[in-house]
């Protein structure tokens, strides 16, 4: 699994700072994480491609999170024979990108399925053979969604000692098992998986949590997870400033990682009052709170490796 920053900053997008968004790579798909003005830029930087995209989860419908939306889709539609894409996201974002597609005449040549957030809808959001991802609302100036993304669990450590013990011959039947397959034996016994494997395996979990003051479903998101993407966008002294427009102080989010058992957390939606000269200052300052904390940069790759 390799987590790659396409952007990192907040509100506008910069010369030197493109706007926060997160691209997930497991096995060939691209989960993605918002998309504001340019992300494209991103993307074409990064040179993950397209044919693997189909996920995207937008946190809320402010301009510098989802105004991407219609370019990105523009740019899928040049691919022949497109996959569906799926589209994750708050109450509105359905009316917003058709709206666009409706006045842009845009076209796609893909299915496009919409699940927006509701009451009562639970916390699970999509799910595939890969991972399950999972929301909750986070509190901002507006309603904005938080993200976790878990790698489904993989089976258990393959016992060759037990294989043999029940008879299962060396050879394609062990990688069945493995791949979680019953097997039978020439004398008719059915082999099953749990009798040759150890206990199911975690899989890799991701948080993505941006435009948000402190509240409990942030620890939530991050509990005891890989890694964590979350916004720093102003330093400590600037606190009055995060207040009043809905955002965290890297102190903030430091603390929250640090709380929320966080294995390591990356720094993003950095307000673009802080050139690239000062990036060293808020990591500084986040660091004094949790040591495995950093600023993310557009660009910056991360590789999350497996437990064992």
């Amino acid at each position: 699994m390799h987590c790659i920053l396409l952007g990192t900053g907040g509100m506008m997008p910069l010369p030197y700072r493109l706007l926060c968004s997160l691209a997930v790579r497991l096995n060939g798909r691209i989960y993605l994480f918002d998309a504001g003005e340019g992300t494209q830029l991103g993307l074409k930087k990064s040179r993950l491609g397209m044919r693997g995209f189909g996920l995207l989860a937008v946190s809320h419908l402010h301009a510098d999170h989802c105004l991407g939306i219609p370019g990105l889709m523009m740019l899928r539609a040049q691919m022949d024979d497109p996959d569906p894409l799926t589209i994750l996201g708050p109450p509105g974002l359905e009316d917003f990108i058709r709206q666009n597609r409706r006045i842009l005449e845009f076209y796609i040549n893909y299915e496009v399925r919409f699940v927006e957030w509701s009451e009562g809808k639970g916390e699970l959001a999509y799910q595939d053979e890969q991972v399950r991802i999972f929301w909750r609302p986070l509190l901002h100036t507006r309603f904005c969604l938080g993200y976790r993304l878990e790698e489904v669990e993989r089976p258990g450590k393959f016992s060759p000692e037990r294989a043999k013990a029940f008879g299962v011959p060396q050879g394609p039947m062990w990688g069945r098992l493995q791949k979680g397959e019953t097997v039978t034996l020439e004398s008719g016994r059915p082999i099953s998986p749990d009798q040759v494997l150890g206990a199911p395996r975690r899989g890799r979990h991701v948080a993505y949590v941006v435009d948000t003051r402190t509240t409990k479903n942030i620890y939530w998101l991050c509990k005891n997870v890989d890694m964590a993407f979350m916004e720093g966008m102003f330093l400590p002294e600037h606190a009055d400033h995060a207040e009043a427009k809905g955002h965290l102080t890297v102190t903030e989010a430091a603390r929250i990682a640090d709380r929320a058992g966080v294995f390591r957390a990356v720094l993003v939606h950095i307000s673009p009052r802080y050139d690239q000269t000062q990036l060293d200052e808020l990591e500084s300052a986040a660091r004094k709170r949790f040591d495995r904390i950093q600023i993310g940069r557009d660009l910056d790759t991360f590789a999350i490796p497996l437990k064992e």
